[in-house]
Formats: structure tokens, sequence, C-alpha cells
């Protein structure tokens, strides 16, 4: 060990093991493990509530882990990392990649005002298995559809990383110079996220703790378990993900040899999913933002605000579209199957707009990953790379008989309707008078009518994007 001092800036990579750019700067160093919080950026950039909840545990369980001697700045990342190099004589400054076009814009300004003081700067991938910049079809060009992208540019790439172990830090006594984790102000004044704590264990720990369960108990039926709700065949591991507490290559090698192959192969290719969401981000910065299909930009969406409100609060009229919404809204988190059935009947049953959606998911969302919100909502509306086909509406009442027979997640999160026969369950406005009596179910009142006819709205949206396809005809 020398007497030379490096920093590792923490961003979405809030862990000990398996983290590159911390390896790497703790080599023969003095180290300073730097949280920097951003402040002043782009609405669309921002964390969101739930996420600003995650962090704030996060970075709690992240400063036990190093002795409580994580350094905490904010303000301009370019003037807190000088200060730290003029008053500890910082040589070097490591971190991971980021997805996010501000982020990479950053990184790149700062590490050309780094080099130019002499500092040696490295950006190492300590948060996706493939670089993004790495894989082009034959021709040069970039993947748009998810099986190639996977199957022949990823999985033909280089083998993923073997994960690092936890490195020995000697870490530089710095708190008298440093912030405090209440001091970034994370957590939000209403009190509706404590209901989180009862879902969740945050930190390093708990991601290890999660892999474990889902490896032993949730894998060995996971490629048709995961659409079932109610289901343990989910690893629930996106926000560990997200937040970096746990890495991909951690995740891609725990499965190895502890199932049936089918099973690891599909959750591979989930993992594969979390790649492509990147790799169109990087590619597409304006993801986010815009129609990745410019015919979209035509869409004739409503601008219904009622609508939007009863889809946030959970209270459409359609009950597992509800129980998604209130889902989320109690965990911070939504079943996948379900953010699939709650986006369709938003952009299809009332043609709200995939933004408006893409904004909710992100605030209340604990794994709100500005890649796969983005690059998910386009999927299901229709108007992104590798989309759902315009024609695909996703029957909400035919879905929830399918996946939530017994209506077991339905009923947990739509308590007014425990008692409705699952007959009627999804479809409670058709029930007769003596089943909604009995169930003391009264609509309007103790539930909500449909806020629109499901079979109305379907044709109504068919005719909308199919007015897409006439123009784009019309136009040749």
């Amino acid at each position: 060990m020398n007497n030379s001092v490096s920093i590792h800036w923490f961003r979405q990579d809030l862990r000990l093991e398996d983290n590159p750019a911390l390896h790497a700067a703790q080599s023969n160093s003095l180290l300073i493990p730097l949280y920097h919080y951003e402040e002043d950026i782009d609405s669309n950039d921002e964390i969101g509530s739930a996420g600003k909840v995650w962090l704030h545990n996060s970075l709690v369980s992240l400063n036990n882990s190093l002795n409580n001697k994580l350094f905490i700045t904010k303000g301009s990342i370019t003037d807190e990392i000088f200060k730290l190099i003029s008053k500890y004589k910082v040589e070097k400054v490591y971190w991971n990649f980021c997805v996010e076009p501000w982020r990479i814009q950053q990184d790149q300004a700062l590490k050309i005002q780094l080099e130019e003081k002499g500092i040696d700067v490295k950006i190492y991938n300590g948060s996706y298995l493939w670089s993004q910049n790495s894989i082009k079809k034959d021709d040069g060009t970039n993947y748009k559809v998810f099986t190639p992208y996977y199957r022949k540019g990823c999985l033909n790439a280089l083998t993923p990383r073997i994960p690092l172990k936890k490195p020995l830090l000697n870490l530089v006594e710095t708190n008298k110079h440093s912030l405090s984790i209440k001091d970034l102000q994370l957590l939000p004044y209403k009190d509706w996220y404590e209901s989180f704590n009862n879902y969740w264990e945050y930190g390093e720990n708990g991601a290890q703790k999660k892999l474990g369960i889902f490896v032993e108990h949730g894998l060995s039926n996971y490629k048709e378990g995961r659409n079932f709700p109610e289901k343990p065949y989910v690893s629930r591991l996106s926000p560990h993900l997200h937040w970096g507490e746990l890495s991909p290559n951690q995740a891609w090698y725990a499965v190895e040899n502890n199932s049936s192959e089918k099973n690891i192969d599909h959750f591979r290719s989930e993992l594969g999913w979390r790649e492509f969401s990147a790799y169109l981000l990087y590619n597409y910065p304006s993801l986010q933002k815009n129609n990745l299909q410019s015919k979209f930009d035509r869409f004739p969406w409503n601008h219904n605000h009622n609508y939007l409100d009863s889809w946030k609060k959970g209270i459409t009229g359609i009950p597992i579209v509800d129980a998604g919404m209130r889902e989320l809204w109690k965990t911070g988190y939504m079943h996948n199957r379900v953010r699939m059935i709650v986006g369709s009947f938003l952009v299809k049953n009332l043609l709200i707009d995939w933004r408006h959606g893409e904004s909710w998911f992100r605030d209340c969302l604990l794994d709100a990953d500005h890649a796969n919100n983005s690059a998910s909502w386009q999927w299901i509306a229709g108007c992104g790379a590798d989309a759902a086909p315009y024609f695909r509406i996703f029957n909400p009442i035919t879905q929830g008989k399918k996946f939530d027979s017994a209506g077991h997640y339905t009923k947990k999160f739509v308590p007014e309707l425990k008692l409705l026969p699952s007959d009627y369950l999804f479809n409670p406005w058709e029930a007769p008078d003596d089943i909604l009596i009995k169930a003391n179910v009264k609509l309007g009142d103790s539930y909500p009518y449909p806020i629109v006819d499901l079979k109305e709205s379907r044709n109504l949206a068919l005719s909308a994007f199919g007015s897409l396809k006439d123009a784009s005809n019309d136009s040749k």
C-alpha cells in the first residue's frame, strides 16, 4: 500500500461486491468512497418519490458497510470532486458507467477536465452484462428487435464477466467534511412509503437474500410461473438491480446449474431484456420523450384527466387493473404481467399517451429505471422497438381469469370485492343483483362501475391505431 489517494464515485452501483470501479480504485491506494446527489436536473431524469425512498435506505446500508465513512456531497459534481482532489491530494477518480444520456454527457465533460489536471480517470462497466456500443448487426447498424439482439448479438459476444469478490478497503478519514444522508432530504413528507418496509429489505445484504430466496424457491418454475402474480416464481430483484445493490453478473451466475435449462435460459433472457432497454436508451437518447416510431407523433391521444386520475388511484372499475395500481401505491412494485395489463388498459382502452404512464411509474416504482421504464411503455404502446402490435390489446377480464383464477392477488389489493365469487370477480358489472348483494358490493358506491366499456374502447383503439397504418400507406 502506498500513500496515493483515489476516489470511487458511487452512483447506481451501491454495493461492495462485484464492483469493478471500486475494485480498481482501492488497489494500492487509500480510498474515498463518494456518493454525490444530483440536483437541478431535467424533470425526466429526476429520481421519483419512491426511488428516493429506496436510495435513502440503500445509502444507509452502504454507509454502514463502509463503517460510516461514505463521503456525501451535492451540488456540482465537478466542483465537489475538485474540492476533494485539492484537500486530499487525490490521484485517481474511478466510476461505473450509467446509460442515461445526461450522465454520459456529464461523464465525458468531467473526464476531460480531470485528465487536464493530470488525474487518472477510468470508467468501468459495472451495471450491465455487455457494453451497449459493442453489440451491432452484421451490417454495423443497431438492433431493434430483441430476439436477434440477445440470441445473436449478446450470446455470441464475450461471456459475461465473472463476479468480483469484495475488496479490502483502506478508507480515508473524511467524515468531518461530509454531508449526512439526512442532509439530502430524500424521504418524502407524506407517510405513504412507510408500508414499503413490510415488503423490502434495502441494501446489498437484502439483495443477496432476495437472490438466494429466488434461486431456492422461485427459479424451479420460472418460465411458466412468472406470469402468475400471486405465485412465488418471480425474482423481485429489479430494485436491487436498478440501484446496483446486486450486479447482473451476480444474478447471471447465481442461477447456473440450479434449475432446468429452460428456467435458467428464460431468467437470463429477462436480464437480456434489461440489457436491451439500456441498449435502446444508449442508441436513442430521446427514448423517454419521443416515440421511437415517428408515425406515432400524429396519434390521436385522449387527453382525459379524469380517466388518468382514476387509473392512478386504482378506481377504474376494472378489478385486475385496480389491483395492480393499488399494489404499486402500497408496495412500490407491480408484478410484470400486471404491468402489461395496466399499461395496455391506459394506452389502448383509455387512449392516454404512454408518457403519462411512464411518468407515473417513474414516480411510484422503487425499481424505476429510465431505460426499462421508457422502453417498456413504448413497447406496450406499440411505438417502440420490437413493440407489441397495435391490435394486441390485453383483455383485463381474460387476463384476470387466466393468471389470477382463484382471485387471491386481486382480492388482496381490492378487498371490497373479497366476497365476490370468481365467476364475476373480474367483471362485477355483469354479476346478478343477488350475487352483488350477497358479496356486499354496491356498484357505483363501494366499487365503481367501469369508466369505459371494454369492447367499445377496444374498437376505438383499433380504429385509432389503424389510422396510422392507413396514413402510412397513403403517403407511399
